[in-house]
């Protein structure tokens, strides 16, 4: 799949509160970086991103490495969740790296990277199980 028709389905699939305006920068194989432009209503107390949105950011990116292996004809159903919040993440524009570790016909393992700003130390890390079903 490619970046342009991830962005695509990304946008017809997923509603509008879990897009944030995101683009997708990279789509290789099982691979993809997606970048989260600065938006200070998801900012809390000290001008860090609040848990929830980041939580959001980690789910949308988790869903696109796996919408982007299996393709249009299946989707992704996000069934188990680890999150571990490394750093607070800063007011600045937020990259993920996301990825599929194994796919199976009926489920797929992913991992997802937060980043502030630049793809050098990161704010969360993200694994899940998601359920793939017939569209």
């Amino acid at each position: 799949m490619t970046e342009d028709e991830l962005q695509k389905l990304l946008e017809k699939t997923l509603p509008a509160a879990d897009l944030h305006g995101l683009f997708v920068e990279e789509c290789q194989d099982q691979d993809v970086r997606l970048r989260f432009p600065f938006d200070a209503r998801f900012l809390g107390p000290g001008d860090v991103f609040s848990g929830p949105a980041l939580l959001s950011f980690a789910d949308t990116a988790l869903y696109a490495a796996v919408q982007a292996a299996i393709g249009t004809a299946e989707i992704a159903l996000t069934s188990n969740l680890n999150v571990t919040f490394l750093k607070p993440a800063q007011a600045a524009e937020m990259v993920a790296l996301s990825r599929v570790i194994r796919k199976g016909r009926r489920t797929a393992h992913a991992e997802a990277w937060l980043f502030s700003h630049t793809v050098v130390d990161p704010v969360l890390h993200a694994t899940a199980s998601l359920s793939i079903r017939p569209r």
